[in-house]
Formats: structure tokens, C-alpha cells, sequence
């Protein structure tokens, strides 16, 4: 199955993950492969209980954004929040503590 995002350079942050066609809403965008982390890196999550974990996969590019499109939940899965135009970069909201 071909992605439906490509990884390119982002106006936010370095590089950010971009939708190569229209995605519509609730379409799962894939499940972040990951590895248990020592201390936080670039592509590191913190988890609720403290755990770092490094996502290890192209998910790892969705840049934060107030204006968030996809979401991370628990069992790591990525999930449009809402339709997404071909080109638009994908993004998350990280929460008040991300800078």
C-alpha cells in the first residue's frame, strides 16, 4: 500500500510530513513504529507516565501546530482529525509544555 504522505522540507521545522493526495477524516495514517528511549531526542514522545519513547518511522515528521489535523493516540495509531488537502503538512498538537 503506497503512503499518502511524503516526508519534504517544512516552513515550521526542518522536515515535516506532507499529504500527497487528499486524506479524509478519520482515515488511519499508520502506526508509529517505536523504540524505548534513555533521554529525549528531536523525535521523542513523552509518555503520561514519564516513559520516552523515540518514534522510529516517517510519522516521526508531523511538526506541532495549534492548528492540529492528525492526532497520536495511546496505541501510537496517527488519525486525520479532519480533511486534508494534497500538499497540506500534516500536524499535531504536542500540548502547552512543547516549545
Amino acid at each position: 500500500m503506497k503512503k499518502c504522505y511524503r516526508v519534504q522540507k517544512s516552513a515550521i521545522h526542518g522536515k515535516g510530513l506532507f499529504a500527497r493526495k487528499g486524506i479524509i477524516e478519520g482515515t488511519v495514517l499508520g502506526v508509529c513504529e517505536t523504540r524505548p528511549a534513555i533521554e529525549a531526542g528531536l523525535h521523542t514522545l513523552t509518555m503520561t507516565d514519564g516513559r520516552l519513547i523515540d518514534v522510529t518511522c516517517a510519522l516521526k515528521y508531523i511538526n506541532h501546530h495549534k492548528s492540529a489535523n492528525v492526532i497520536y493516540y495511546d496505541d501510537f495509531t496517527v488519525v486525520a482529525l479532519r480533511d486534508i488537502a494534497a500538499g497540506e503538512e500534516l500536524l499535531h498538537d504536542y500540548g502547552d509544555e512543547w516549545h
